[in-house]
C-alpha cells in the first residue's frame, strides 16, 4: 500500500475528514481518494456513521432555525399588537370634535367608579379634578 493511500485512509476514517479536505491535503484528486477509501471493508460502515452524524446536524439545525422563526413571529405579533393600540388611541383622542364624556370614561376607567343606586360613574375626587373633567357620567 503506498504512501498517499495510507495517509488518504487514515485520514478518511480516523479523523473523519472528508474527501475534498483529504485531497486538498495530500494535492491529489478527490476521485483518487474516493478510489482509495471505497477499496476498505470500513467504508460502508463508514458510510453510515456520516449519515447519522448529517442528519443529527440537519435535525439540530432545523430546530433552531423553527425557534428563531417562533420568536421572529411572537415578536411581529407583539408589535401588531402595539400598532392597533396606538392606532386606536390615536383615533379616540384625535377626532375633529370633541371627546365625549364616555370616551373619556373609558379612557381613564380607574378615575371613575360606578355608583348603582344613581346609575352613574362618579369621578373620584380623591384623584383631583380639573373644571374640564366631568364630576359625573350617566350610564347609556
Amino acid at each position: 500500500m503506498g504512501k498517499l493511500k495510507k495517509m488518504a485512509i487514515d485520514m478518511f476514517y480516523n479523523s473523519h475528514l472528508k474527501i475534498k479536505e483529504i485531497a486538498e491535503k495530500l494535492k491529489i484528486s478527490p476521485s483518487g481518494v474516493s478510489q482509495f477509501i471505497k477499496q476498505d471493508t470500513r467504508y460502508a460502515q463508514e458510510k453510515e456513521y456520516r449519515k447519522s452524524i448529517s442528519k443529527t446536524k440537519n435535525k439540530v439545525a432545523h430546530n433552531k432555525l423553527v425557534k428563531a422563526q417562533r420568536q421572529d413571529k411572537k415578536v411581529e405579533d407583539n408589535y401588531s399588537v402595539v400598532q392597533t393600540q396606538h392606532k386606536q388611541a390615536v383615533n379616540e383622542l384625535s377626532k375633529a370634535s370633541h371627546l365625549t364624556n364616555e370616551s373619556y370614561r373609558k379612557w381613564n376607567y380607574s378615575a371613575y367608579k360606578y355608583n348603582s343606586s344613581k346609575r352613574r360613574y362618579e369621578f373620584d375626587e380623591n384623584l383631583g379634578r380639573s373644571h374640564d373633567v366631568p364630576k359625573y357620567i350617566k350610564e347609556r
